[in-house]
């Protein structure tokens, strides 16, 4: 795949719409694609499976993102959401490549933003 990027057309902003995640058959996805010992497909094939990750990691990393900004100011999971999406911004900087390697990274990142979504979505600790 070359490093070219294109830019999706939305004019009515639905991609940032508040869709539910189809959280299920990502999570079957993923724990498919981690428990690769040496798959053997073509680099297309993993191109696509990579392609699929990807966008459901930038929908959920807004997701986390929206969670976190509802948060009191003085909730540390907001702050530790923030280092997560920075380090997620990371991975997903880097050029799509049609290996398992580069799939696994995307799926570990999938379980990595759903973990922090849950953590954000749960009551807050009680203080005492």
């Amino acid at each position: 795949m070359s490093d070219t990027h294109t830019e999706l057309h939305d004019p009515h902003g639905l991609a940032d719409a508040d869709l539910p995640l189809e959280r299920a058959s990502y999570e079957a996805l993923v724990t498919a694609v981690l428990a690769w010992q040496k798959p053997n497909l073509t680099p297309r094939d993993y191109e696509q499976i990579v392609l699929q990750l990807t966008g459901h990691d930038h929908a959920l990393a807004a997701d986390v993102q929206h969670h976190a900004n509802a948060l009191p100011k003085n909730d540390g999971r907001g702050a530790l959401a923030e280092v997560i999406l920075r380090e997620a911004a990371g991975h997903l900087a880097q050029p799509i490549r049609g290996t398992a390697h580069c799939a696994q990274n995307r799926a570990r990142l999938v379980r990595g933003l759903y973990t922090r979504l849950d953590r954000l979505t749960e009551p807050a600790p009680a203080t005492t």
